[in-house]
């Protein structure tokens, strides 16, 4: 085959003024124009040429070999059912399944990495579990697919030692300084220091959060730098980071704020003299509380906790503040354990003496108790969270109790939980609340669960059969899979009248999700 030369030159001129060179080897273009006919014998033209010939020494540079596995692969019926899996087989349950495989020390096996590394392309939640389970095989793919470089930032090894920091992309550098900062955290700073000021903002943001990993006070001095950093995300990260340090200086500086907004005084209610917290909210708003990373709430905003309700500008500034200081300030304030502390009651400033102002001045508890639940959070304390749990002071604010769960003991999480589920059983809220109540739903808690699902199947409305098919959802995740046998047994012993009506399709469903999940775990235990 011959002619290229006559291609060329036909369209430099252009086949306005010269015709396409005919070309017998090539297919009958039918209706095609001049242009299109003399592309396809170009394309046509350009496979003969290259086919055939050989690469020149040199030419194409090696791959490195993917390194060596530690880790076995999973058993043979487990990878089976990961394929069943990724081909959308109650995919739902993938994230459990990494999680489990890399629990009992197993790894993906390779031939399937291909898709599940596209599958967390597409599902940033599903990715730390990836991670996990891929093994050294999915690092080492992934550092060759772009479409798949999240892998290296969710926890797996880059490679390549100190020169990924200096040539790696964003995800592999935040993953080589994370590796760092679990063996050397004050080299991790050091590197990080000497590229500061030539990062951008996203990656300065990036690199920054790292430090959650071996945060310690010798980070104090790099992060009080950063609270005046160009970029938000920095100083708000910077900010959130110095609220963990016990015995820094933004701590002390949130803690002069807080005991300028709560106070201690004695009262006589009804002749009964004893302690209130007397509230007075920040009355402005100036650049050093916006350094340390107090966002300014416009008025009637909805700030986060809030529980729906509009929060005012100075309640929202007060929640933040208590938020970020050490709970120990109270504890050192009012020489209360925690327990006593949230049950102090609670009262404006301006309250007048004499007068209970429970009812008056709700809205000041709600923000005290909001705001040290968020400090509860922040600072994973288990003793303030046990407190606001069984206080009996947020009953209205559901959602930011349950976030408090996670702050328990493992073995207390349970019982904590289905107090809560029980305190809001038929209320609309029951859905949203357990979505923050992580997984495995065991004991008393996947009792109160399948009792609820249980009596729920048999309520006809259409309001309570979606809020039992949102509830069925989270179930076919986090409850434990031995509940199904229990809730079976349930829907037999119904009343008649509620036996003659047709279970919602959701709990069909949700027991054969179960029965799957149920199988899962037992090829996967060693």
């Amino acid at each position: 085959m011959n002619g290229w030369n006559e291609h060329v030159t036909a369209a430099l001129l252009g086949t306005e003024r010269r015709d396409p060179p005919v070309l017998p080897e090539a297919p009958d273009g039918g209706d095609a124009d001049k242009a299109g006919r003399l592309l396809d014998q170009a394309a046509l033209l350009a496979v003969a040429r290259r086919a055939g010939r050989l690469p020149g020494r040199g030419a194409a540079e090696a791959i490195a070999p993917a390194p060596g596995e530690e880790a076995p692969v999973v058993p043979p019926a487990a990878a089976e059912r990961l394929g069943r899996i990724l081909r959308g087989e109650h995919v739902e349950v993938l994230p459990e399944w990494l999680d489990a495989a890399a629990a009992h020390g197993w790894r993906v096996p390779a031939r399937l990495l291909p898709d599940l590394l596209e599958r967390g392309r597409g599902d940033r939640m599903l990715r730390p579990s990836i991670g996990r389970a891929a093994g050294r095989r999915g690092v080492w793919l992934a550092l060759r697919n772009t479409d798949w470089a999240y892998l290296v930032g969710a926890g797996g090894d880059p490679g390549g030692g100190a020169e990924v920091w200096e040539t790696g992309t964003r995800n592999q550098r935040a993953a080589h300084l994370t590796a760092l900062r679990r063996r050397d955290p004050a080299a991790a700073r050091e590197a990080l220091r000497e590229t500061w000021a030539k990062e951008p903002a996203p990656d300065r943001a990036a690199f920054l959060a790292t430090f959650r990993t071996g945060l310690s006070p010798d980070d104090e001095e790099f992060l009080e730098s950063a609270l005046e950093d160009r970029g938000k995300d920095v100083r708000q990260l910077a900010a959130d980071l110095l609220a963990r340090l016990p015995g820094s200086a933004y701590g002390e500086r949130m803690a002069a704020r807080a005991r300028a907004c709560l106070t201690p005084r004695r009262r006589t209610v009804r002749g009964r003299e004893q302690t209130w917290i007397m509230v007075e909210p920040p009355a402005a708003h100036d650049e050093d509380l916006a350094r340390d990373g107090v966002p300014f709430h416009p008025g009637g905003s909805f700030a986060p906790g809030g529980g729906g309700r509009p929060v005012g500008t100075r309640a929202a500034w007060l929640r933040e503040i208590l938020a970020r200081t050490p709970l120990g300030t109270w504890t050192d304030l009012f020489g209360l354990p925690p327990m006593e502390i949230v049950c102090l009651p609670v009262a404006g400033a301006g309250a007048s003496e004499g007068r209970s102002g429970r009812d008056e001045h709700d809205g000041d508890a709600r923000d005290v108790h909001i705001g040290w639940a968020r400090a509860a959070l922040k600072q994973h304390d288990a003793e303030w969270a046990r407190a606001l749990l069984k206080g009996g002071v947020m009953v209205d604010e559901p959602g930011a109790l349950a976030d408090l769960l996670a702050v328990l003991p493992a073995g207390e999480r349970d019982a904590a939980a289905a107090g809560l589920i029980r305190w809001v059983e038929g209320r609309s809220e029951l859905p949203p609340i357990l979505e923050r109540v992580p997984g495995p739903w065991t004991g008393d808690l996947a009792a109160a669960v399948v009792g609820t699902l249980a009596a729920s199947a048999g309520r006809p409305t259409r309001r309570d059969e979606h809020a039992l098919t949102q509830l069925c959802r989270l179930a076919e995740r986090r409850l434990d899979p031995s509940a199904a046998s229990r809730l079976e047994d349930l829907l037999a012993r119904r009343p008649p009248g509620e036996a003659a009506r047709a279970v919602p399709r959701a709990v069909p469903a949700l027991l054969t999700t179960l029965r799957f999940r149920a199988e899962m775990l037992k090829e996967l235990a060693p």
